[in-house]
């Protein structure tokens, strides 16, 4: 049965061309992550860039000695972003290559059929399928893990010296991350298949040849199921984003998108046709023949409808949701980084408070620290400061205990690490400063939390300067005396500013990040889309020869053959793009209620540009995909039927 595979691949290499191609750039992006991470991995870092810290133990965990690098040797920023990289390229994968397979084998209902109706057994095809998904498989996975071994010097080059990872990185061994994508492709291209096998199996041989002509009018009551279920998943990943979710509102806002897509393609059989229907209208109204034919084809074909339409869908929703979700993040955080500044100037650095017209200054010290439990040790960044005056440059709303305690070996931590660690007033906190030194801090406030403002940690300022005696302000803030124009005092202070331009350059800053994660994070998900979208239309496309053949020996002409296939395919891209729209508007809505709760005046900065080329290069690949090798297939059409090129 292998041998049959090898030779059915080999007989159909356009057909299967589209899915090798996919899966060769999804196992080199997998392989790709896998080996920078690998990388990241094997980068200890020089020894002073490090402390070695001796966990506490306990509930049987004994402890443990381990070495905490320092923020100048940190990798682990590049090692998220790659994994979130792996995350969502893994994901669009197993949705791609489960479309292309499944398109693949509903190409090819004549062929199965045929081999039903002469004796061969549904289990007989299911191995015949399976069997093509492995020989494609092998050759795309070596290919993708190659070309992923070739590329990764440049990623690391990139990567180096950047806020992500500021240090050189080498690559690694290369033979477990690039196993370790091969076999994810192996495993991808057979949980696409599996579906498509089944498919193929239980078409019986009395409808053999209606099976080839007509897909079945309603699909499988498992598929029902599970589609509900993802869906269900995906309603209660919705109802959780909001303001009690606190950082972690961001990370659902990220993956529910996925859980949506994937209710939604299970759906799309039932969806598409639905959605079709309402887009159809206008399109019928204003185009009359070749608009009923666009529309009567999706309409009739819901499977293969819903498999062009399902990469669009998954970029249009992931990336869309991605983009208005940091985008908004970053309003959020201008916005509080607005309400918890309280002094009119900021002063890169250390300001001097002998200048005329001063009257304090609130220099905080940075300070790291090893935050020590039971069975880890994670460095934490600090600072030191004077609490009588801080209080009255920034906000420093004391929601337990009292900021006035915080004297000798104490520490006020913010409402976030609060939560997370379960930190109270009282508690006792074990650090270790990167002087060595071990100490148990005491709790004695919990602050607001007041993001790029405030760090996690508020240490009184003796006890910083004593830890970290070479420490030097990054920025003070600077209240003018009685009576003085901030205006005024900002050209008499070296490295001033009004605290209106500060926050606005702070945001520049958080929103520049967000490019740049965004870029990582969706630009080679974006491309490996837009190589799956044009690779499904081509494949739609280039299988409707005897569709054309038909067509023009019924009298319809090249032009209007061209311009129902213009309308079908901006008609599917229309279905895809209106659900990962409404995914992204709901994500949207959510995630900016979640973070903007109990904080005013927030400004809405929506990316249309982005949002737009979205949705734009979307279209613009379904359609010309679509109608590149209709040309081709026309004048195929007009050798088969001898009928002239007539327009």
């Amino acid at each position: 049965m292998f041998f049959l595979s090898r030779q059915t691949v080999g007989r159909h290499r356009s057909l299967y061309a589209g899915s090798f191609v996919a899966l060769a750039v999804g196992v080199f992006l997998l392989g790709l992550a896998a080996t920078a991470t690998a990388a990241t991995v094997a980068y200890h870092g020089p020894a002073s860039a490090s402390i070695s810290v001796t966990t506490l133990g306990g509930d049987g965990t004994p402890p443990q000695t381990v070495k905490v690098p320092l923020s100048d040797a940190d990798v682990s920023g590049l090692q998220t972003v790659l994994s979130m990289v792996g995350t969502i390229s893994g994901f669009i994968t197993v949705f791609v290559i489960a479309s292309t397979f499944a398109f693949a084998v509903a190409s090819r209902r004549q062929e199965l059929g045929l081999l039903r109706l002469i004796g061969a057994t549904p289990r007989q095809i299911r191995r015949m399928v399976l069997g093509e998904a492995v020989v494609v498989a092998l050759a795309a996975s070596l290919t993708g893990a190659v070309a992923a071994q070739l590329a990764t010097p440049f990623l690391l080059s990139k990567a180096s010296y950047t806020e992500l990872a500021p240090v050189k990185l080498e690559p690694a061994s290369p033979w477990v991350p690039l196993a370790i994508a091969v076999g994810a492709g192996l495993l991808v291209a057979m949980l696409g298949a599996r579906s498509a096998a089944r498919r193929a199996g239980r078409v019986a041989p009395i409808d053999a040849l209606r099976e080839a002509a007509l897909e079945p009018p309603r699909i499988g009551p498992a598929r029902i199921v599970f589609g509900l279920l993802f869906l269900a998943g995906a309603i209660t990943m919705l109802t959780l984003i909001r303001p009690s979710s606190d950082e972690g509102a961001v990370p659902l806002a990220m993956f529910t998108p996925m859980v949506i897509v994937i209710a939604l393609t299970l759906l799309a059989p039932l969806v598409v046709p639905l959605v079709g229907r309402v887009w159809a209208l206008p399109l019928v109204a204003w185009t009359q023949v070749s608009g009923r034919l666009a529309r009567s084809n999706v309409l009739a074909a819901p499977r293969r409808s819903a498999s062009l339409a399902a990469p669009i869908l998954a970029i249009s929703a992931i990336a869309g949701s991605m983009v208005l979700s940091l985008s908004f993040a970053a309003d959020s955080a201008e916005a509080t980084i607005r309400d918890a500044v309280r002094a009119p100037i900021v002063v890169t650095g250390a300001a001097p408070v002998d200048v005329a017209g001063v009257k304090a200054v609130d220099a905080g010290l940075p300070v790291q620290l090893v935050r020590v439990a039971a069975d880890y040790a994670e460095l934490e960044d600090a600072e030191g400061i004077d609490p009588g005056i801080a209080a009255q440059t920034r906000d420093l709303t004391e929601l337990s205990g009292k900021l006035s305690d915080l004297t000798g070996n104490t520490v006020a931590v913010s409402k976030e690490m609060s939560g997370f660690e379960g930190y109270d007033v009282g508690d006792e906190i074990p650090v270790v400063f990167a002087d060595q030194a071990s100490v148990k801090l005491r709790v004695v406030a919990v602050v607001k939390n007041a993001f790029g403002v405030n760090p996690s940690f508020l240490l009184p300022l003796d006890l910083a300067r004593k830890h970290a005696p070479d420490a030097q302000a990054e920025r003070s803030f600077v209240l003018p005396a009685d009576g003085v124009d901030p205006g005024e005092l900002v050209k008499r202070l070296p490295g001033a500013q009004l605290a209106a331009d500060w926050e606005a350059d702070q945001a520049e800053g958080v929103r520049k990040g967000n490019r740049v994660g965004l870029v990582m994070l969706l630009g080679p998900a974006a491309l490996y889309s837009a190589i799956a979208i044009a690779n499904t239309l081509l494949m739609g496309s280039l299988q409707r020869r005897q569709e054309f053949v038909t067509s023009r020996l019924l009298g319809a002409t090249p032009a209007q053959l061209r311009r129902m296939v213009l309308w079908e395919s901006s008609l599917v891209g229309a279905v895809a793009l209106s659900l990962g729209t409404a995914t992204t508007v709901t994500v949207g809505v959510l995630i900016r209620h979640a973070m903007t709760a109990g904080v005013a005046d927030v400004p809405v900065t929506v990316p249309w540009g982005i949002l737009l080329g979205i949705g734009a290069l979307c279209l613009i690949l379904a359609v010309g995909s679509a109608l590149a090798p209709t040309t081709y297939l026309l004048r195929v059409a007009a050798g088969e039927t001898g009928v002239q090129q007539r327009e």
